[in-house]
């Protein structure tokens, strides 16, 4: 997949161009209908189909104190939407500028920058351009003038209930893993960066891989078996989300941390995806440090068994 960031970047090679519009949280079944949509519309139409998204989440921008903790960080994003076979990804950097075009100077300026545009698929619900003032209605008067069909999709249901980003967010705070996977159609993983940590588990004898997953959201607090994935290679994991208590920290804050089975090796720097397969236990503190590591070792025996 060709990422790009600015419609005069499209090589199109004289052919029309299909997009699909969205920022695409966890590219869940809704999201995954609009892209095999636009897919699809463009194979008939010998087209090239273009999935347009943003690099953050509007409301990091024009209203901070309401953004929500994302389901996928950019690079789960990204490589979701590549999965599914898009010609090319427009990825828009999100700021203050860009978040006080207008709705309709943002379509014209696209199409202008594209050229021939053969159809836009939005979800019905989408809005977009300073203060969501663009909507379906607002596409299909531009689309008319501007010669471009509009798809409009309605929200994909499951067990009666519209999908969407929000409600897997509430599933996966609530440790509905399960149900957060059936919406996202593929498992459920939480992914970061792997960062320095305060080396309290080299001392205690299981050194852990601490995660960088500033703005997304978390599981419950607990200690859970899961793959974790690293470079294209898949390993058995024991993972720690929480405060660790026992450490007594004077300000602490939820970390995540995941200890990997067998493997010697640093991971600082490099990307690290974790698929949950079970919870084992809550967070809990433990008298001494000994106690904890007794209980890590029973936490991997007991991983063991659930894979």
């Amino acid at each position: 997949m060709n990422i790009i960031h600015a419609g005069r970047e499209l090589q199109t090679k004289g052919k029309k161009v299909c997009l699909a519009i969205g920022f695409f949280d966890g590219v869940h079944l809704g999201h995954q209908q609009i892209i095999r949509q636009t897919i699809q519309h463009a194979q008939q139409h010998e087209a090239v189909a273009l999935i347009v998204s943003f690099d953050r989440h509007p409301n990091t921008v024009v209203a901070p104190d309401r953004a929500p903790p994302l389901i996928y960080s950019l690079e789960q994003k990204l490589a979701a939407i590549r999965s599914m076979g898009v010609d090319t990804l427009l990825l828009f950097h999100f700021d203050r500028a860009f978040s006080e075009q207008p709705a309709e100077n943002f379509i014209r300026s696209l199409v202008k920058e594209i050229g021939r545009v053969q159809s836009i698929c939005i979800g019905t619900n989408f809005l977009f351009g300073h203060q969501r003032g663009g909507n379906l209605e607002l596409l299909k008067q531009l689309g008319t003038e501007l010669h471009f069909l509009v798809h409009g999709l309605a929200a994909v249901a499951l067990d009666g209930k519209p999908v969407s980003s929000t409600r897997i967010r509430q599933a996966v705070q609530t440790g509905e893993l399960d149900a957060a996977s059936q919406m996202l159609g593929r498992a459920y993983s939480l992914a970061g960066t792997v960062m320095k940590g305060d080396g309290v588990g080299q001392k205690l004898g299981f050194p852990t891989a601490n995660l960088n997953v500033k703005g997304l959201v978390l599981p419950p607090n607990g200690v859970y078996a899961v793959h974790a994935k690293v470079e294209g290679k898949t390993r058995r994991a024991v993972a720690n989300i929480g405060i660790r208590p026992t450490l007594q920290n004077a300000n602490p804050e939820v970390q995540v941390e995941a200890h990997l089975l067998e493997f010697e090796g640093d991971l600082y720097g490099r990307f690290l995806e974790l698929t949950f397969t079970e919870k084992l236990r809550d967070e809990k503190k433990f008298g001494s440090l000994a106690e904890l590591s007794a209980q890590i070792a029973r936490d991997i025996h007991e991983a063991q068994l659930r894979f």
